[in-house]
């Protein structure tokens, strides 16, 4: 498997904090010798939770934090405020080497600014970005950014791209991955500023970019990786959700008005099932906070034991694939160029 990896996970974060964070965390534990796991939070509560599901586990430990970040706090406000919370004392652990990589599902914002304040950005990064993984006809698509940075330059849709490459070479093992920029129509001449400028600069870039790319083009996996700025790519995020949401709300309606339809909804229950696992989040684990000087994976908030045990898992092959040192090691080519 490789070196035992450690991983602060953040118990208190998220819609189903904290039951369901303790049980990925022990559903780790009981599948993976090699990842320790620090859960931070109150320690009195954690342990309540550790107690439900037989208390004794192997490489799992506590970690005492008196606070809490809400969904409903400010990202910049919970840093400066909530020095004591979760989220800080999980980055805290990382920087100061008690762990290799934090998890967390709790307040995106304040998750990628405490991460991004406490540990700092890497040499030469000039904003971070979450990278999301999105299905397609094909391979999953990555997509950065997903929501860290909303208004950007080209230079920083230039790093997103080569961040990318270098995370879903190593982590999904996808070698010379397609880059694609995210506009409103294939020629270069489409776009804002922002995308025509940047085009410029991904074609002169050692990287296999294909040019501009579609909406509709990231569903049919014409790339590997789409980089937009941080606004459009949650836009995305979010409708692609809802239009699964949708989906599925339907299909589950047209399937129960007749009995026709619900004999044909029993014979297609197994290709629904695996459609709608291609879909969930779930199986993703989390998203990667990438440009940050340590590994950060953030789950979505409505995460519960699978995802929060899949997102575990990404974070300790994060760790091993030495992404973040890649990363650097990447970026610092700019400087040579």
């Amino acid at each position: 498997m490789g070196k035992t990896v450690t991983i602060a996970l953040d118990a208190m974060g998220g819609d189903y904090a904290p039951s369901e964070i303790v049980k990925g965390a022990v559903l780790v534990n009981s599948l993976e010798s090699e990842i320790d796991i620090i859960l931070v939070g109150r320690e009195e509560v954690l342990n309540g939770e550790l107690a439900k599901l037989g208390n004794r586990f192997n490489n799992i430990q506590i970690e005492h934090a008196s606070d809490v970040v809400d969904m409903t706090d400010s990202a910049s406000w919970s840093v400066r405020r909530k020095s004591d919370s979760s989220i800080a004392v999980c980055a805290k652990l990382v920087k100061e080497k008690q762990a290799d990589a934090l998890v967390s599902a709790g307040n995106t914002g304040a998750v990628a600014s405490a991460v991004s304040i406490l540990l700092g950005r890497l040499p030469g990064v000039s904003r971070p970005a979450i990278g999301i993984t999105v299905p397609s006809e094909k391979n999953p698509v990555f997509i950065l950014d997903a929501g860290a940075t909303v208004d950007c330059r080209p230079k920083n849709l230039i790093q997103f791209a080569k961040m990318a490459r270098v995370y879903i070479e190593r982590v999904m093992g996808i070698d010379n991955p397609s880059i694609g920029l995210l506009s409103v129509g294939e020629e270069d001449s489409k776009g804002n500023k922002l995308t025509q400028e940047s085009f410029k600069l991904l074609e002169k870039a050692n990287l296999n970019f294909v040019g501009n790319v579609e909406g509709g083009d990231i569903p049919s996996g014409k790339t590997d990786i789409v980089v937009c700025d941080g606004f459009t790519g949650n836009v995305v995020l979010k409708l692609m959700e809802g239009v699964a949401s949708l989906l599925f709300s339907e299909i589950k309606r047209v399937m129960q008005t007749s009995f026709a339809t619900k004999t044909a909804g029993a014979i297609l229950k197994p290709n629904l099932i695996k459609l709608k696992k291609s879909l969930d989040y779930e199986e993703y684990g989390g998203a990667p906070l990438l440009g940050v000087d340590g590994a950060c994976i953030i789950c979505h908030g409505s995460s519960k034991e699978k995802a929060i045990s899949n997102a575990i898992k990404v974070a300790a092959k994060t760790v091993r694939e030495n992404v973040v040192d890649e990363i650097k090691e990447e970026i610092a080519k700019e400087d040579e160029d």
